[in-house]
């Protein structure tokens, strides 16, 4: 039995022995550079945890891990040009870096090299694995276009935007959890359970990234803080506040968030002025929360002995615990 720490190794080992022997260097280097960029490795190490869980064979689910890995700094790398931010953990992202076509390119490589480590597993459960891999790639990308919609309109509900980042960050979250709990031979139900857990584990992570973004350091956070109310995205916290607010702080809202002219720091300090004065932190806090208990009444369900399942609970609960 590992510890998630292990685990973390197991992941970060696997990573460096990707090669990029093949040639040209201006399509791979940025591969090789985001992949160095590190993370928390969230996703791969879900899919370590929850193969364990079920007594299954840690190496078997290793390559999976690692695509679902790749697969997603693969979202990030066009992410980052579709959202213009200039920093990723902490360093210039790939297009900023290099420039927008590389980041393309380097990034439909890796959704490619993504697809080669996921084949490499166990024939008798590959194609439900592929089904579980290719449903989340392709609502992650349905998540994402409904983001951009979002900037484009006056009015966005709280349900569409919940909807909206369950397709773009919760069912990779989930699938990943769902992929080991099916190589750790899971039966049917207790796969189903595992993956609505961390579908709400993955909604509550959003709505705190959410709320990290205007309330956190940079330097704990990885990327400047105020780029979603910069960029005009319409988050939670922009939604709450605009259902609460009235005359000018409602007025103030949405000319806010419909200028693309303006100076950086003011309009992030005056938007942040208004969420203060609606308490929209708070609010943020208590719909984590729920999403977070609710996760657990799924995570209950799990037929496995509580012993098995307390490593998968500890670190859910290091995802929900990020500094502002």
């Amino acid at each position: 039995m590992y510890t998630s720490e292990q685990l973390l190794e197991k992941v970060k080992v696997a990573l460096a022995e990707v090669k990029f022997e093949r040639k040209p260097e201006e399509l791979y280097n940025p591969i090789k550079y985001t992949l160095n960029l590190g993370g928390k490795r969230i996703r791969p190490v879900s899919v370590l945890l929850a193969c364990e869980m079920f007594n299954g064979d840690i190496e078997k689910a290793i390559n999976p891990a690692i695509a679902i890995e790749i697969f997603h700094n693969f979202t990030l790398l066009h992410d980052d040009i579709m959202d213009n931010a200039p920093i990723r953990r902490g360093k210039e992202t790939v297009f900023k870096k290099w420039n927008a076509n590389i980041a393309i390119l380097s990034g439909d490589t890796m959704f490619a090299l993504a697809y080669k480590y996921l084949i490499k597993t166990d024939s008798q459960i590959l194609q439900n694995i592929l089904d579980i891999f290719t449903t989340a790639a392709i609502e992650v990308c349905e998540g994402q276009q409904y983001d951009m919609n979002f900037e484009n309109l006056e009015n966005v509900c709280l349900d569409d935007y919940m909807e909206m980042i369950r397709l773009k960050t919760a069912v990779l979250i989930a699938a990943s959890m769902k992929t080991g709990a099916v190589i750790g031979k899971a039966n049917q139900q207790d796969a189903h359970n595992v993956y609505k857990f961390g579908e709400c584990i993955g909604l509550a992570f959003q709505l705190q990234d959410d709320l990290l973004d205007v309330y956190a350091d940079t330097n704990k956070f990885g990327k400047e803080t105020g780029g979603d109310i910069a960029t005009n995205k319409k988050t939670f916290l922009y939604i709450q506040s605009l259902q609460e607010a009235k005359g000018e702080q409602a007025k103030m809202l949405r000319h806010y968030f419909s200028s693309t002219n303006f100076n950086r720091e003011e309009k992030i300090n005056a938007v942040k002025n208004i969420y203060d004065e609606l308490g929209v932190k708070k609010t943020t806090e208590k719909r984590i929360n729920d999403y977070y208990i609710k996760a657990f009444e799924y995570f209950n369900l799990i037929k496995v002995a509580d012993d098995k399942k307390i490593k998968l609970k500890n670190f859910a609960d290091q995802m929900m615990h990020r500094d502002y």
